[in-house]
């Protein structure tokens, strides 16, 4: 209730103020002249008082949260107090200075430092090139009010040294300086002060230039008390005191960008005042103007010339960053952002004709960063960057997409001639990397869509050149061209890549065993773990069927360690019931590069109070020969720990047989790929044979995987295999299904093999969590 009483009570006095105001603007205007008590008295000195009531009203509700309404209050009511002694005390003939002039002369320093509380409070975070322009628009409207105001600064300058010399000279300083904030805060573009600007800017321009034509009329002899003239102030500090009145109605004001256009506002000003300090000077080569005029006249040109420098500046600064956001930081080569921006305008461009974006990816580059390390990596993507330019014709745009991807739009090509840049760039990184003193060789696989058939946008063309990269990935083919056909195994891997992200997170992938049995005593000490997807719609999935797209999407290292973990429980578990099985479990090549994988499997294996022995990790010997050096060091470290090393698929790489005897191992796998021809084959007998005794000689075990006959079962056992695992042995199946087959062959009824009764499908044939390796 409070609240309102007092809001109605501050509306009731701005608008008495307005009625006030126009009543002593109409009486100043009658006809009649001479001096009229009422009119020019009291009239006069009410509406000055109301003026400031209206102020202090404001400032009882801001308090000290707000001090220019508490400064701009001081400043009207010291005119206020200047105008009652002119009148009441002194009159028109009074001498000067009096101490009506103090409350005159106190108005502009108090206004002025409530601009500076108001743009301060309000302004920040502009940019200095804003300020410089706000400070050439001061300066440069100071020098031309400098010049109107000459001849009053060149008679207050005459005079000895004296308190009315001094005051005579104050009221056209602080005129300029008004003239000055205002054009400052013009410049700035009203920025933040609020929609009172407007109402504040014309009050103190209405102000200044009442004081100019006062200052002026005195020096001619001519100002008359009471005449229209007098109105100005009235005016002025009318509208001055609707600004406070708004001020103090709103909220603090919060930081905020500054308004659209508030730098174009400051140039135009600065432009103006630069042109106008221009000028002064040359009006000063023709007729004398004061010292002030010249002096502000050249501090314009000068901050004009700081501002023009400091444009530069800037216009280079933007151009360079320009640049940066357009380049990769790494390799030099337009970005991503640049491929989008010079590739759309290339695509519109009719005279470039038909177009086709290539998109190549290295492969087996993550191996590079695990074994080497980032800088090696960073090295190769360098140097493959300056090779791909080396070798491409000069108006093909090459850019580096991120990662171990790169895009090259190829400008005015056919299908032929894409196919051949595709083959030559392919040929060109074939050629070995010097890289820290190793060559290292490298290889890319490489997406081709063609413009316009494939895509009329570069979006489309880059996902559809991304889909063909893949199916050159998959097929070992170095490049593929883009077709229809591609999109639906494009659209299925991208949508099987997600559900494998869905399957981790939901414990769909579950585990099965396939037990090794000794061939020497029929007895299972040990069985392997392999993975298998139970697809909520397709069913029971074996890794064939999702094991690449697990690799290429980056998930080995989780499902490798929902393996183990798997597997290790499972190992728990039975240790509790006293079968002390051994699990082997394969490692992809993405995991044995990590350093940290020894200690990672270390912590599982205490977790759960399990001896290292109970695991045994399977390795496949192609990886060692891709990087022997990184694998030796992490499987000692393994082997040291007391986890068994096993090679699988023995006998597919193409390397020597020297790692037999420097890698910590203790059992071979023989590829069931020996296995199948053994019996109709006598050379395939012999190398089984062979490589059996080999594995003896060097007190490694052997295993035979793949058995799926009783003739090949007893062929193994009659040539010293030591341990076998098979279908006819017992497929894969869940651990409690183990466990019942492992109780049925401990019945005295039961065989010690127990057969299967068909031959597996192609999908039942056995893979291991190893993706299939290229060219094996």
């Amino acid at each position: 209730m409070k609240q309102t009483a007092h809001a109605a009570l501050r509306g009731g006095l701005v608008w008495t103020m307005g009625l006030l105001v126009a009543a002593y603007t109409i009486g100043l205007a009658l006809p009649g002249g001479g001096l009229n008590p009422f009119v020019d008295r009291g009239l006069w000195m009410l509406t000055t008082w109301v003026q400031a009531a209206v102020c202090w009203l404001a400032v009882s509700r801001t308090g000290r949260r707000r001090w220019e309404v508490l400064l701009a209050a001081g400043a009207v009511t010291s005119l206020a107090a200047g105008n009652t002694y002119y009148v009441m005390v002194a009159g028109t003939g009074s001498p000067f200075p009096s101490v009506g002039d103090l409350g005159y002369l106190m108005f502009y320093p108090l206004m002025l430092a409530a601009l500076v509380v108001a743009v301060r409070r309000r302004a920040r975070g502009l940019a200095s090139s804003i300020w410089l322009d706000s400070a050439v628009g001061s300066v440069g409207s100071a020098a031309v009010l400098a010049v109107v105001l000459s001849p009053v600064i060149t008679i207050a300058l005459r005079g000895s040294l004296s308190v009315a010399t001094v005051v005579s000279l104050a009221y056209p300083m602080f005129d300029l300086a008004l003239v000055a904030a205002v054009a400052g805060i013009v410049a700035l573009g009203g920025v933040r002060v609020g929609t009172g600007w407007g109402v504040l800017g014309v009050g103190l321009t209405v102000y200044a230039a009442s004081d100019v034509v006062y200052a002026l009329q005195q020096v001619k002899g001519s100002y008359v008390f009471a005449t229209p003239l007098d109105a100005g102030w009235a005016i002025a500090l009318a509208l001055i005191v609707v600004w406070v009145h708004r001020t103090a109605s709103r909220d603090l004001p919060v930081p905020q960008d500054p308004p659209r256009g508030a730098g174009v506002t400051a140039m135009v000003v600065s432009a103006v005042a630069t042109a106008a300090g221009l000028g002064v000077l040359l009006m000063s080569s023709q007729t004398r103007l004061s010292v002030l005029a010249v002096v502000l006249a050249g501090v314009t040109l000068l901050a004009a010339a700081g501002r023009t420098q400091l444009a530069y500046r800037q216009v280079a600064r933007l151009a360079d960053l320009r640049r940066q956001v357009a380049t990769d930081d790494l390799t030099g080569l337009p970005n991503r952002r640049a491929l989008y921006a010079e590739g759309s305008s290339r695509l519109l461009d009719p005279r470039r004709g038909s177009q086709a974006l290539l998109l190549l990816d290295l492969d087996k580059f993550k191996e590079v960063n695990d074994s080497l390390g980032h800088h090696a990596g960073d090295l190769l993507l360098v140097q493959v960057g300056a090779r791909l330019l080396d070798h491409l014709a000069a108006g093909h745009l090459l850019t580096r997409l991120g990662g171990d991807e790169f895009a090259i739009l190829l400008d005015d090509v056919d299908r032929e001639e894409a196919v051949t840049v595709a083959v030559t760039l392919r040929a060109a990184l074939a050629d070995p990397f010097a890289l820290e003193g190793l060559s290292l060789h490298s290889s890319v696989s490489v997406g081709i869509a063609l413009f316009p058939e494939d895509g009329a946008d570069l979006s489309t063309l880059l996902r559809k050149a991304d889909i063909a990269m893949y199916k050159a990935k998959a097929s070992s083919a170095g490049h593929h061209i883009y077709s229809r056909d591609d999109d639906d195994g494009g659209t299925t891997r991208l949508r099987t890549v997600e559900e494998l992200r869905i399957a981790l997170e939901r414990d769909q992938f579950v585990v099965h065993y396939q037990p090794k049995i000794d061939l020497g005593t029929g007895e299972v000490h040990s069985v392997e773990a392999l993975l298998r997807w139970n697809h909520p719609s397709r069913g029971l999935l074996y890794p064939d069927a999702f094991l690449n797209l697990v690799e290429a999407s980056g998930l080995m290292p989780a499902v490798t360690r929902m393996v183990l973990g798997a597997a290790l429980d499972q190992a728990s578990t039975w240790q509790a019931r006293g079968e002390g099985l051994t699990i082997a479990v394969n490692l992809s090549a993405s995991s044995l590069v990590d350093a940290d994988l020894p200690e990672q499997v270390a912590a599982m294996l205490a977790a759960r109070g399990l001896p290292s022995g109970v695991l045994q990790l399977e390795i496949t010997e192609e990886f060692l020969m891709a990087d022997r050096a990184q694998g030796q060091v992490i499987l000692n470290r393994l082997r040291d720990s007391g986890v068994q090393i096993s090679i699988d698929d023995f006998g597919t790489g193409y390397s020597s047989l020297s790692y037999l005897r420097e890698l910590p191992i203790d059992e071979i796998k023989l590829d069931r790929s020996f296995i199948f021809p053994m019996i109709d084959d006598a050379r395939a007998a012999a190398l089984v044979a062979s490589t059996i005794s080999l594995a003896h000689s060097l007190g490694l075990r052997m295993v035979a995987e793949g058995v799926e006959t009783a003739v090949a079962y007893d062929e193994l056992k009659r040539l010293g295999c030591d341990q076998a695992q098979g279908y006819f042995i017992c497929r894969p199946v869940p651990a409690v299904d183990l466990g019942r087959w492992l109780g049925a062959r401990l019945a005295p009824d039961q065989p010690a093999a127990v057969p299967v009764q068909r031959s597996p499908s192609p999908l039942e044939q056995e893979a291991s969590l190893m993706p299939p390796q290229v060219g094996a």
